[in-house]
């Protein structure tokens, strides 16, 4: 059984524990409304030895409009014991127009520790018929496992981005993405299965690639947040056990 060991928090960022949840899940609320330029916020979570926890985030983050100056940063670093099992599942981040957002994560695994990482992100308001023609986005993803670097990913957009996406060799028009990490014994065993669940969806694209035996990673590209949800909600299922948090479907 995993329980609480230690919580602190300041600032605007909050964190929840909805009841009953198995795992024990911890729900980060911004009560800010969001990040602009010159916020700094930083998460840390860490899971124990034998311990499992989920951490999810209440609503879409939102990166809005920024005066020329310092970007927002997000930094976030997770670690997990032997034999621990942390989730990272936050609903989309959702850039606004005229954003400034720079954000980190570093996951960092005992040898006989597993994860899952999920991190969407929304190109825009399309109900709004927003575009991003003048952004900065920054994400960087750095996971390691005994002290060595498995997987290592970071990509940096800046100006007219809606216009970059629409390129067929950046995202063919895409208006929404998602980057999926699994790092599981057993990743191997879900390939297939994560196949056959992308082949059944349409209007997205995606591609799952065992990276290693350990080591399985997916990625999303979707003409917008509600076809996005779609393709990632079977696949996070599936990867969870249906134990998703509640607020993934509100």
């Amino acid at each position: 059984m995993s329980v609480l060991d230690d919580l602190r928090q300041s600032g605007s960022m909050r964190v929840l524990f909805p009841r009953p949840a198995s795992p024990p899940t911890a729900m980060l609320l911004n009560t800010a409304g969001g990040i602009t330029g010159g916020d700094r916020f930083d998460i840390t979570a860490h899971a124990g030895p034998n311990a499992a926890l989920t951490v999810t985030t209440q609503a879409a983050e939102r990166a809005y409009a920024a005066q020329p100056g310092p970007a927002g940063l997000l930094s976030t670093t997770l670690s997990v014991a032997d034999g621990g099992l942390l989730r990272w599942l936050p609903q989309e981040t959702i850039l606004f127009d005229a954003c400034r957002y720079h954000r980190s994560l570093t996951v960092d695994l005992s040898t006989n520790a597993e994860a899952l990482i999920v991190e969407p992100v929304v190109f825009g308001r399309a109900a709004h018929g927003e575009v991003l023609s003048n952004a900065d986005f920054r994400d960087t993803v750095r996971i390691l496992q005994a002290n060595r670097v498995i997987y290592a990913d970071s990509f940096h957009l800046t100006g007219a981005v809606s216009t970059q996406l629409a390129h067929r060799a950046m995202g063919a028009g895409a208006g929404a993405m998602a980057t999926l990490v699994l790092v599981s014994q057993t990743a191997d065993a879900h390939q297939d299965h994560m196949r056959s669940l992308c082949a059944q969806n349409s209007g997205s694209s995606a591609g799952v690639s065992l990276l290693a035996a350990n080591l399985l990673v997916m990625r999303v590209l979707a003409a917008d947040s509600f076809t996005l949800r779609q393709r990632l909600l079977p696949v996070l299922d599936h990867l969870t056990q249906n134990q998703l948090p509640i607020c993934w479907r509100l």
